[in-house]
């Protein structure tokens, strides 16, 4: 193993989560974000995982998104922006 790899132990209870909606709140310590699995045809979802992170890892993962999103579209074509009023990104209510 590499110096700088870390090896990296995941239970075998840990279910994979799908989210179609987050949620990203922040304060002057960390970014919150929750990760909400929205039904289709109804007006009701479900909050999934919730996931708080130091500001500095927040603009981390700011970065390695940008990369995976660049990797991504020149491997499988440009992705099309959501067309949805509802894909909007609220703030968490209690955050400021």
């Amino acid at each position: 193993m590499a110096q700088n790899e870390i090896k990296i132990q995941i239970p075998p209870t840990l279910d994979p989560v799908y989210s179609n909606m987050i949620q990203i709140a922040f304060k002057d310590d960390e970014f919150t974000m929750m990760f909400i699995h929205q039904l289709p045809g109804v007006n009701q979802a479900k909050a999934k995982a919730l996931v708080a992170i130091s500001p500095q890892h927040a603009k981390k993962l700011l970065g390695a998104l940008e990369k995976s999103i660049k990797d991504y579209e020149s491997k499988f074509g440009e992705i099309s922006p959501a067309r949805h009023a509802d894909s909007d990104t609220p703030s968490l209510q209690g955050y400021s």
